[in-house]
């Protein structure tokens, strides 16, 4: 299956799926973990990841869908608008319907900052 597929648009993505956000601009194991993870607690239910902006972001939006697309336990990607403000990213999220929600951004920043930390402590030792 060509994994760019399953990036769809907000309003065709199916409803009452698992829903989890993230930016995914550094795609981790840690990462693939939780997606494993959350998809393992909810098995019954389609798993829909919405990609979010993020400011200073390493991989553009669309490249970081198609990373997370390709990854076996996704079943749907959305990119959130990068003009979207909370309220209008709150909105989207609301508009499909999702049976359960889970934010990762706060744990992908942590891991990412953690990443930085030791590529940096190896360059200086």
């Amino acid at each position: 299956m060509d994994t760019r597929t399953k990036i769809l648009t907000a309003e065709a993505a199916p409803r009452g799926c698992t829903v989890v956000t993230g930016t995914f601009d550094v795609m981790l194991a840690g990462d693939a973990r939780e997606l494993a993870g959350i998809r393992a607690s909810h098995p019954d239910r389609p798993l829909l990841v919405v990609v979010l902006p993020l400011p200073g972001e390493l991989l553009p939006r669309r490249a970081r869908a198609e990373l997370v697309a390709a990854l076996r336990m996704v079943d749907y990607v959305v990119i959130a608008d990068d003009a979207a403000s909370d309220s209008a990213i709150s909105a989207m999220l609301a508009s499909l319907e999702p049976a359960y929600i889970v934010r990762m951004e706060e744990a992908q920043a942590v891991r990412k900052r953690q990443l930085m930390e030791h590529v940096h402590s190896r360059q200086t030792s």
